[in-house]
């Protein structure tokens, strides 16, 4: 497919390999990671908006970051379970251009790259089954620590698998805009690579040429929200791995993304999330969860 970005970089969180039964069970999980599992064996499914998912032996499974999701086995289940992020923060993430899918016939080298993942990142497994136990502060302080201790061969072969196993979901993957309007899909690039500054409507209005009461009919149309309300989902999605990834102080995070007003961050903040920025960090240092 065309378009594919130059450069995408990826880092490593967990990397290990699971036999379950009946106790791959958890439910809303909302993260800032993405998910990429090789079944063995067994059967599970996955639950992402009105849609299911049957986890089978022998298949890729993606979950993007972002997405609530709930997860169920009631028997034996075996995969291996790769947990990884984009670092770079300013700028349209892969998971906002393209639409992945969720599951692919993996081949013998699909599995072997996982095993060689797992060969050179022993020590990444989870210490915590449980999502909201270990998308956190302290556990995330830990995995930055672990591969800044890696030698430069393995952090380079590491990153390398990563994008050959996350090529496989591009080669099916198909751009979002694809049958999007253009003004449209131009105003979308201009917000996910500028969630750093203060976006306005007559800006996006002025970016496809049209006036700020059409454009937000037509955005609208195309993405099910107003520009102000998708503006905010992006500002949000930052702010989120900024608390999570960083020692930030919340109004500096505030700043960052161009909301001088932390009082005003703090409440969009609060109406997304269900907490304000300092509760949901809190929590996130003591281990507990995140959604």
């Amino acid at each position: 497919m065309a378009n594919i970005p130059e450069h995408i970089q990826l880092l490593l969180l967990n990397i290990g390999y699971l036999e379950m039964n009946a106790n791959w069970n958890w439910k809303d999980v909302y993260s800032p990671f993405a998910r990429i599992y090789y079944v063995t064996g067994g059967e599970a499914k996955t639950h992402i908006g009105n849609r299911t998912y049957i986890l089978r032996p022998n298949h890729l499974y993606l979950t993007p970051p972002f997405v609530l999701h709930t997860n169920e086995c009631s028997g034996h289940f075996s995969h291996y379970y790769i947990h990884f992020y984009e670092t770079a923060l300013h700028k349209e993430s892969i998971f906002d251009k393209y639409d992945f899918p969720i599951e692919l016939n993996a081949s013998v080298l699909d599995l072997h790259l996982s095993q060689r993942l797992l060969e050179i990142n022993p020590n990444r497994q989870l210490q915590q089954l449980d999502p909201s136990l270990y998308d956190n502060m302290p556990t995330f302080s830990q995995y930055i620590a672990d591969n800044n201790r890696m030698p430069l061969h393995a952090t380079i072969e590491t990153e390398g698998i990563l994008l050959q196993l996350i090529s496989k979901f591009f080669e099916v993957a198909k751009i979002k805009s694809r049958h999007t309007d253009a003004r449209v899909t131009k105003c979308l690039q201009f917000i996910h690579e500028n969630t750093d500054k203060d976006i306005s409507i007559k800006q996006l209005a002025d970016i496809a040429c049209i006036t700020e009461d059409h454009l937000i009919r037509i955005f609208k149309k195309e993405t099910h929200s107003t520009p102000l309300k998708y503006i905010h989902t992006k500002k949000m999605e930052k702010a989120q791995l900024l608390l999570l990834t960083t020692e930030i102080p919340v109004r500096d995070i505030a700043l960052e993304l161009s909301m001088d007003n932390t009082s005003y961050f703090n409440r969009i903040f609060k109406s997304y999330m269900g907490k304000t920025p300092t509760e949901y960090r809190e929590q996130a240092k003591q281990g507990g969860a995140t959604v």
